[in-house]
């Protein structure tokens, strides 16, 4: 499978989305979205399940828009291109 090299996240080859990182760069939204996630299960869901989803969803929302912007354009592989 080829990257670009402006591609932070390639596509899946099965399915619609991307894969894991392929630059430095993809590994470190990566963690950063994992340490987040832990922060914020230490710091709001103690309070509030609530909240906690909500601040999931929105640092689900902005990894997604980071993939989208420096991944590859998303579409339906079945493995063959």
């Amino acid at each position: 499978m080829q990257h670009d090299s402006d591609y932070w996240f390639p596509a899946k080859r099965y399915g619609w989305g991307w894969g894991p990182p392929v630059f430095w760069q993809g590994w470190a939204v990566v963690t950063g979205f994992v340490v987040l996630l832990a922060v914020g299960a230490a710091m709001i869901l103690p309070h509030s399940r609530t909240g906690f989803i909500a601040y999931v969803l929105g640092l689900s929302v902005l990894l997604t828009g980071v993939c989208w912007w420096k991944g590859e354009p998303p579409r339906w592989r079945w493995g063959g291109d």
